[in-house]
């Protein structure tokens, strides 16, 4: 007996709390802001100590971060307050850059189960999140525990510590992390690409692959490029060597943080016997498949799926009533949801993009 079955993809830009650089309602001051902070980390790391330039690099970040001193020391202080750098190079001291997190208010809480529960899906790739309680709260505080499967591997790559995890109604059954694997002695991936079997009825597996691509946020446009297509290349490497998508059931799923046409993305985007749900459903509106807003409607989010969903699918949309201003964004065509009154207490700067399937 065939059923529908919903798959959903959602950057929920953090549960619970976010980075306080990444919670400004001026994207330009938490870009500048990541990019010294990407800076102090590079300093931090070099054998000989550029002082001067570590503190003032520390003083333009320090209401984002704070410095931990697990072993030795960092600062030279008088009383609480920091005075100069006492270290002379990283082998000095032991330690690391703490993002300070920006409590979520009760209404950005809301909002983003809000956009959860409207899409009310079966299995959800969530991207942006803490840790795995962090998920398992979350499901359980605000959904009512809607999902009784859960799954997150803490990663190692990202220094903010945001993950890739998901949300399911079926079993779970194997779980593979690629967050270790390296190209040219780096790792590849900026969080993980998440690999979960679900299981189906009759003994059939679906298999997602979830993922959040480097974004172009910060750092250097050609570096950003090259790092996502690098991603983009291993996501298409680990599906030609373990599915066939002739007949699995497989999707790619995320934040690619790229356009479908972009350089960055056509390797995985020119996998044959995959298919982006959107293009799907709106085979002749491009217009209508924006999953997010920042100079201009894009869509960067996607749920790409193997030919058997192809032949499955029932339709796809996009709920973008958790983003604030909406009604801007959409020329008037969509609201954004009342209880969204502004960036700070918006669900998240991406819509949630969601599919059916006749499983």
């Amino acid at each position: 007996m065939s059923t529908t079955f919903r798959i959903a993809t959602f950057n929920a830009e953090n549960l619970f709390a976010r980075a306080k650089v990444l919670n400004l309602d001026d994207r330009t001051v938490g870009d500048d802001a990541l990019k010294n902070i990407g800076e102090l980390q590079k300093e931090l790391r070099k054998s000989t100590y550029d002082k001067t330039k570590i503190l003032n690099l520390y003083n333009l970040v320090k209401n984002y971060v704070s410095i931990s001193e697990d072993r030795g020391k960092l600062w030279r202080r008088s009383g609480q307050q920091i005075t100069g750098v006492a270290a002379n190079g990283k082998e000095n001291w032991d330690g690391s850059v703490v993002f300070k997190r920006a409590k979520f208010s009760e209404m950005t809480r809301q909002n983003t189960k809000k956009v959860i529960t409207k899409v009310n899906a079966d299995l959800m790739c969530v991207v942006e999140v803490d840790d795995k309680p962090t998920l398992r709260a979350f499901d359980s505080q605000l959904l009512n525990s809607r999902y009784k499967y859960d799954m997150l591997i803490d990663g190692i790559t990202d220094p903010r510590g945001i993950d890739v995890g998901l949300y399911s109604k079926r079993p779970i059954g194997g779980v593979w992390t690629h967050m270790y694997d390296k190209k040219n002695n780096e790792y590849i991936f900026s969080r993980d690409c998440l690999e979960v079997e679900l299981l189906l009825d009759q003994g059939t597996s679906l298999h997602i692959l979830c993922n959040h691509f480097k974004s172009k946020g910060y750092g250097s446009a050609s570096v950003g490029n090259a790092k996502r297509k690098s991603q983009a290349e291993r996501v298409a490497e680990i599906l030609h060597s373990r599915y066939d998508l002739d007949n699995d059931l497989v999707v790619v799923a995320g934040d690619l943080n790229d356009t479908a046409d972009s350089n960055p993305l056509s390797p995985l985007m020119g996998v044959s016997g995959l298919k982006d749900v959107l293009e799907m459903q709106f085979p002749n509106d491009p217009g209508k498949r924006w999953t997010y807003h920042y100079t201009a409607n894009e869509q960067i989010d996607f749920l790409l799926v193997s030919r058997p969903l192809q032949n499955a699918f029932i339709k796809a949309g996009v709920e973008r009533r958790g983003i604030h201003d909406l009604s801007t964004f959409s020329g008037g065509t969509e609201d954004s949801f009342d209880t969204v009154t502004s960036q700070a207490n918006q669900a998240s700067d991406h819509g949630a993009l969601w599919a059916d399937f006749n499983l």
